[in-house]
């Protein structure tokens, strides 16, 4: 818990005052108290979470429960408006922005998202349904993505359109054959 604690206060700038950087601390607490075996021992901790969940949920308007799969290196960089279904499983190095919604697309079907790594959720971008978002994508803001994504791809609109990125060396060879 207190390495990954450590790596949320450098991808948060290291500022005690960003509320990404706290729900990440509530966040932690209650997957640490999971790993309590002891069911008497665990209930304090897991009242203690509750309440700290709910204050964060007021104070920053930012639902993450415990249950979220993460990788590493997760930055909520813009808080306000997110709600994270519990289902929802991230890779490393994602970075969310104000306004995110994952979760499931239908009532009753239990099924959502699941986020490569690298992958930067623009503003207001809503997720849903049992999909996978590959490696190394860009969700543009306010995109709703209702179908899988492929690696190396930018999704962008109402539904997502995918659109392929070029690599930095495909992007360099096609300007210098222009020229």
């Amino acid at each position: 818990m207190f390495e990954n604690l450590r790596e949320d206060w450098v991808m948060h700038e290291r500022e005690i005052s960003r509320l990404g950087l706290w729900v990440m601390v509530v966040y932690r607490f209650g997957r640490w108290r999971y790993g309590i075996k002891y069911r008497a021992v665990r209930m304090p901790f897991s009242f203690t979470y509750k309440i700290l969940y709910t204050f964060a949920k007021i104070l920053t308007g930012v639902e993450f429960p415990c249950e979220v799969v993460i990788g590493r290196r997760f930055k909520i960089n813009h808080f306000g408006a997110i709600i994270i279904h519990g289902d929802t499983v991230f890779g490393d190095d994602v970075i969310i922005r104000q306004g995110v919604t994952t979760g499931v697309r239908n009532t009753g079907v239990q099924a959502a998202p699941k986020i490569g790594n690298r992958v930067d959720i623009g503003a207001g971008a809503k997720i849903l349904g049992g999909i996978t978002i590959g490696n190394d994508v860009v969700i543009g803001a306010n995109a709703v993505v209702l179908k899988d994504v492929p690696s190396n791809s930018l999704a962008v609109g109402v539904p997502a359109r995918i659109i392929p990125r070029r690599s930095a060396a495909e992007a360099t060879a096609r300007g210098s054959s222009a020229a």
